[in-house]
């Protein structure tokens, strides 16, 4: 029999045993009461009636304190051993001799005859109840009575000893594999609430993963970069020195803005402000900015509000695309930025004329450029894209720049009409 710990359904089969042993209780209760009452109203001599009465009240304590647990192990599935026979040996002797001293005594083996057959094994329980069955007739005939009137009822009581022993051992057998399908129920269904709630956990720190490296990680490189600009600058070319720091101020400002509606788990504060249009435009603007490339941002089709899920994807995938060619496309000089609103999806492009390099058939899971291998690259673009069911491949060549491409599904929703001057430049 399989064990588990308290909690995980340890409790409930034993629990199950002793509420049904409950009534057996009463059941031999009830038995012992009628037996009494008719060695009291039959006729005969009172000494031996007394006698009788007093062997089968002594069968009280005698189940109380040793059968009733015997019984509970047998319903577990345990092996009898010594002690369950000597419970039966000794509630056998107590019915003979309440049956010797009064034949009305041999009533009691409505109780006798269950308890011997739910503490024994089978057969050694059967064949115990089918002594005790003919003890009434062999007495009878011991002290010279008409024997062959209660043969009839002691063959008769063999035969329901039989069928109740195996209709017991059925019911017990039964009870047994339904306490332990429970258990293992309860196993099962403890072990699936862990692992729901470890994917929960893995799943959240993807996300946080994703969420920083794509806000906190890019503004602090792109500020980095910014600072190390101006201090290169800051001697020979301070007009340029000042308007590279004036720029980390406002990537600064910028990314706390992020960091906070990321703490708050907001709309990020470009998508709340503006189209995503303008959005990515003024990411397109932001690289032009910081590195000097030219940097062409057009729209295909007619802006239009998408939902907040592919909005987000396409911004945050833009935002990574821009930060892969700052840090990884050595010697590239343009850059295109291409969103396209199409019936039922928007696809975002991002292409530069930088070194390129070799994709292989397996990189799918693999940064761009070999970007942050600790990461979220486009490892996190493609995650983004597929839990909205959408995707992102890359296409690059050695020499041929690269080209990433980003295609979520998105509905027309109704919303307000674009700002003007959200299209091409």
């Amino acid at each position: 029999m399989r064990t588990y710990t308290q909690g995980n359904g340890e409790g409930h089969a034993p629990e199950a045993r002793n509420r049904w042993f409950g009534l057996w209780d009463g059941y031999f209760a009830v038995s012992y009461a009628v037996t009494t009452v008719l060695l009291f109203t039959t006729g005969g001599d009172p000494f031996r009636r007394a006698l009788a009465i007093g062997a089968l009240t002594l069968a009280i304590p005698w189940y109380a304190a040793l059968g009733r647990g015997l019984m509970l192990q047998s319903q577990a599935g345990r092996t009898a051993g010594p002690r369950h026979l000597t419970f039966a040996a000794g509630l056998f002797l107590l019915f003979a001799t309440a049956t010797a001293c009064a034949v009305g005594g041999s009533f009691a083996l409505f109780a006798v005859v269950p308890m011997l057959i739910m503490s024994l094994p089978t057969a050694p329980a059967v064949a115990t109840a089918s002594l005790a069955n003919l003890t009434p007739p062999a007495l009878v005939w011991l002290t010279g009575g008409d024997w062959r009137g209660v043969l009839p009822l002691a063959l008769l009581g063999i035969a329901l000893s039989v069928l109740l022993g195996q209709w017991i051992t059925k019911v017990v057998r039964q009870s047994r594999e339904r306490g332990e399908l429970i258990a293992e129920l309860h196993h099962s269904r403890e072990q699936l609430s862990e692992m729901s709630r470890q994917a929960g956990i893995a799943a959240e720190r993807e996300r946080l993963a994703r969420e920083i490296h794509d806000t906190l990680a890019q503004g602090l490189t792109s500020i980095i970069t910014l600072v190390q600009a101006a201090e290169s600058e800051l001697v020979s070319q301070p007009e340029l020195a000042a308007r590279h720091l004036a720029l980390t101020g406002r990537v600064a400002r910028e990314s706390l803005a992020e960091a906070r509606d990321f703490v708050a788990a907001r709309t990020p504060p470009a998508l709340r402000e503006s189209s995503l249009a303008r959005a990515i435009r003024r990411q397109a603007d932001t690289l032009s900015e910081q590195t000097g490339l030219t940097v062409r941002c057009t729209v295909e089709g007619t802006d239009r509000p998408v939902p907040m899920p592919a909005a987000v994807v396409l911004l945050r995938s833009a935002q990574e695309s821009l930060a892969n060619v700052r840090k990884h496309a050595d010697g590239a000089r343009t850059v295109a930025v291409a969103l396209a609103y199409e019936p039922h999806a928007v696809r975002l492009t991002v292409t530069d004329d930088g070194a390129g390099f070799a994709v292989a058939q397996d990189q799918a899971d693999h940064d761009h450029a070999g970007q942050d291998h600790t990461g979220y690259g486009l490892r996190g673009m493609r995650a983004r894209a597929a839990e909205i069911d959408g995707r992102a491949t890359v296409d690059s060549r050695p020499g041929q720049g690269t080209t990433v491409t980003i295609t979520v599904p998105a509905d027309p929703v109704a919303g307000p009409e674009p700002a003007d001057g959200a299209g091409g430049s």
